[in-house]
């Protein structure tokens, strides 16, 4: 599912090759490539790829297929598993997480999550389900990224922290969006990226308990099945 988030690259199909060059043909003792015909660059070689300002030989594709494909079931039964990991403490803190001070795992809360609105608030309620000490890890691991992602606006990188599932966002995914390395999530929209990032499973994860019920309508009793086998 990673592949859905990649955009296809390419690049121009005349790039290298808008040239007045053409090949003179034999019998005059030169090499078989296009040249340039008019001065002051008569004679140079040109379009080919060892030219100078010629094309390049192996280019990246538009048409290259790079949505992997994957079936129905298969999609259902990946996100039923990982949901069923995020209920493991034991793989939750080998993922790194900072687990001592929180309440339960797996943490499902009350609806009133779904009202708060301010990210003083959010910060509360964190707080109060133990889970500033994963928040403060996340902070701890911001660096600075160098090259070309730093232009483009990628230029720090950091770890992932708490998952936030919610049944019907009245106001959380606003007031949790700017809370460094916490992702906030509908239970309709919750995807093997959110709750297994880099297809490790076990992230720790705040469940709504309406998250919980649309989340099993959904997989229609694959999580169910899941966890016996867990």
């Amino acid at each position: 599912q990673q592949s859905h988030t990649i955009q296809p690259q390419g690049r121009d199909p005349l790039a290298g090759r808008r040239r007045s060059a053409e090949y003179f043909g034999t019998g005059h003792g030169l090499a078989r490539i296009p040249r340039i015909k008019s001065p002051p660059h008569r004679g140079r070689g040109a379009i080919v790829a060892m030219a100078r300002g010629g094309r390049k030989p192996h280019v990246t594709t538009p048409e290259k297929k790079i949505y992997k494909k994957i079936n129905k079931k298969e999609r259902s039964l990946a996100v039923a598993s990982a949901t069923a990991a995020t209920a493991n403490p034991k793989l939750v803190a080998e993922r790194g997480h900072i687990v001592d001070g929180v309440l339960h795992i797996p943490l499902v809360v009350t609806k009133t999550i779904e009202d708060i609105s301010t990210t003083a608030e959010f910060m509360e309620a964190a707080k109060r389900l133990g889970l500033m000490g994963d928040i403060m890890r996340v902070r701890g691991t911001v660096k600075t990224v160098g090259g070309k992602a730093s232009w483009r606006g990628r230029r720090l990188k950091h770890r992932v922290g708490p998952l936030i599932i919610y049944g019907e966002d009245k106001g959380i995914a606003k007031a949790g969006r700017n809370v460094l390395g916490v992702d906030l999530v509908s239970a309709a929209d919750v995807s093997v990226i959110h709750l297994a990032p880099g297809g490790v499973p076990g992230r720790l994860t705040v469940w709504d308990r309406r998250a919980v019920e649309l989340l099993e309508e959904r997989l229609k009793g694959k999580i169910r099945m899941v966890s016996l086998n867990v």
